[in-house]
């Protein structure tokens, strides 16, 4: 399963930047699909995964400003973030468990800064 994410750029505090992860190469109906991201100094963190039946996981720092949705029939992933901050400065990735394996994409970087 190969998983390509974009959408990461520079973004100024307050603005919004929209995430993609699509996944390819799998026979299968992809189970989970989701977003960690590591800041400078962090460990990676989960941001918010999603399955297939549409059930939700988030971080609490991210609730209320970010949204995560999929189309299954695209296998893709998205990740709207609005009212961000400096602390989301971070590279984001995608990542997908199918059949009990899990992958991970290349990571795509968010900068937010004035």
């Amino acid at each position: 399963v190969q998983l390509q994410a974009s959408g990461g750029g520079l973004v100024q505090p307050g603005g919004s930047l929209r995430l993609s992860c699509a996944a390819s190469g799998s026979a299968f109906s992809i189970g989970l699909m989701g977003w960690f991201r590591q800041g400078p100094g962090n460990q990676r963190e989960l941001v918010a995964r999603i399955n297939s039946g549409g059930r939700i996981i988030q971080a609490d720092s991210v609730k209320g400003r970010f949204t995560i949705s999929r189309d299954n029939a695209k296998n893709t992933v998205y990740l709207q973030m609005n009212s961000l901050k400096y602390e989301d400065t971070a590279v984001y990735y995608c990542h997908a468990i199918t059949r009990g394996t899990t992958y991970w994409g290349q990571g795509t970087l968010v900068t937010v800064s004035s």
